[in-house]
C-alpha cells in the first residue's frame, strides 16, 4: 500500500511511518516542521527515517536512502499544493496526524488551531474527495469528552461539552469527516487518542517535562495536587492500533438509525474509536515510575487543576478490540523505563 502520513516529523506520525516501512508499505511523509517545540527533535526523527536535514526544503518531495520513504515539508493550509501532491502520488490510504496539539497552548494561541486543525483537515478531506483513497484515518482526541464524568469514556457517549478549543477542533474534525463520508462516500475513521507516551515523545508532555526537571534537580509541576488519573498508552500499542484500523476501512450501514444509533457509526462509511490502554494510572504512580526509571527522586510543586484539563480519563476500547483485535501490551512501568532509557541516550545524560 502507498500511504500519506501527515505529521510525519511528529511523535506519533514518526512511529507510524517507521512501522509502515518495516512491514513493507510505501510512505510519503508530510510535515510543516513548525517551532511549537524543538525543531531539532523533529529533524532527528526524520533522520531516523533516512531524510538528512540538508535535503529538507519547503514544498519539495525528497526520497530517503531506503527509497520506500519520501518526505515533503508542506503546509496543509496550501490546498493547491496538497491537491497536486495527491494527483501525482496516487495514495491508497491517508493517516492524518498533522495537527496543532496541546490543550493549554490553545488557551493562548487559538488561531493556530483553526488554521491547522480545521483548515488543514478540510484540505485533506477535499484532496480525498478529488483523488479518492480507500481509507482516511485521522487523529481525534480523548479531550473531546470534555466535561463528561461517566467512566470509562465511550464512543457511544455524547461529546457536546468540550472545555478547550483544542477539544472543539477535534470534535469539528469528526463532524467534518462524517459530512465527507456521507456526501462523497470517503471511508473515514477517527481515533480518539488517550495520553500517548514513549521514546521520541513530545517535549511539552508530562513525561518529558518530568524527566527533564528531575534530572536538573528542579521541581515538577503536579496539577490538581496529584489527584489525577490518565489512561497512559505506550506508543507501540498506539501504532499497532492505528495499523489495525487502517487495514479495516468502515463500510456503509444502510439500516443505521441516527435517532437511536451509536454516534460513532453512521449510514455512511464512517467510524470513531477510542484508542487507549483502558487501564488508568494515577499521576503519582506515573511519577514514581519516572523516578524509578531515572534512579532519582522528584521534587514536587503541587498546583490546582489547570483550565481545560480534566481530572481523569479512561478509554472504553471494546469496539476496537472487537473489530481489530487491538491489545495493548505495555505496562506503564515498562513504557516509562523505555522512555527514560531513550531520553538518557538521546540527550547523553549518562
Amino acid at each position: 500500500m502507498k500511504y500519506l502520513v501527515t505529521g510525519a516529523a511528529g511523535f506519533i506520525g514518526f512511529h507510524v511511518a517507521k512501522k509502515l516501512l518495516e512491514r513493507g508499505d510505501t510512505v510519503v511523509g508530510l510535515d510543516i516542521i513548525n517551532d511549537y517545540y524543538d525543531v531539532s527533535l523533529k529533524v532527528d526523527r526524520l533522520a531516523e527515517l533516512g531524510i538528512t536535514p540538508s535535503e529538507i526544503e519547503k514544498d519539495k518531495l525528497v526520497k530517503s536512502n531506503n527509497k520506500a520513504f519520501s518526505f515533503i515539508k508542506m503546509d496543509l493550509t496550501d490546498k493547491n499544493l496538497l491537491l497536486q501532491l495527491f494527483e501525482k502520488e496516487g495514495f491508497d490510504r491517508v493517516v492524518n496526524l498533522a495537527a496543532q496539539a496541546g490543550v493549554r497552548y490553545s488557551l493562548t494561541n487559538p488561531e493556530v488551531y483553526v488554521d491547522s486543525n480545521i483548515t488543514g483537515f478540510l484540505n485533506i478531506l477535499e484532496a480525498c474527495r478529488f483523488y479518492p483513497v480507500e481509507h482516511l484515518i485521522y487523529a481525534s482526541s480523548s479531550s473531546v469528552y470534555g466535561a463528561n464524568e461517566k467512566m470509562p469514556f465511550s464512543t457511544s457517549d455524547s461529546v457536546d461539552h468540550p472545555i478547550s478549543l483544542y477539544a472543539a477542533s477535534k470534535k469539528a474534525n469528526e463532524l467534518m469527516a462524517h459530512t465527507y463520508s456521507h456526501l462523497f462516500s470517503i471511508p473515514t475513521t477517527g481515533l480518539r487518542f488517550f495520553t500517548v507516551y514513549g521514546p521520541w515523545g513530545r517535549p511539552d508532555m508530562a513525561l518529558f517535562l518530568f524527566t527533564e526537571a528531575i534530572l536538573k534537580g528542579e521541581p515538577i509541576k503536579v496539577f490538581n495536587y496529584g489527584k489525577m488519573k490518565r489512561d497512559f498508552t505506550y506508543i507501540d500499542d498506539i501504532v499497532n492500533g492505528i495499523l489495525g484500523v487502517a487495514d479495516k476501512a468502515p463500510k456503509p450501514k444502510p439500516d443505521y438509525n441516527a435517532a437511536d444509533g451509536d454516534p460513532s457509526e453512521a449510514k455512511a462509511p464512517y467510524k470513531i474509536y477510542n484508542i487507549g490502554n483502558s487501564s488508568p494510572v494515577s499521576l503519582m504512580d506515573y511519577i514514581h515510575a519516572v523516578e524509578k526509571g531515572l534512579g532519582k527522586k522528584a521534587k514536587m510543586d503541587l498546583l490546582p487543576l489547570q483550565p481545560g484539563d480534566v481530572p481523569a480519563s479512561h478509554a472504553d476500547v471494546t469496539d476496537l478490540i472487537r473489530d481489530t483485535g487491538y491489545k495493548p501490551l505495555t505496562s506503564v512501568e515498562n513504557g516509562v523505563k523505555a522512555f527514560t532509557e531513550w531520553y538518557m541516550k538521546y540527550y547523553d545524560k549518562k
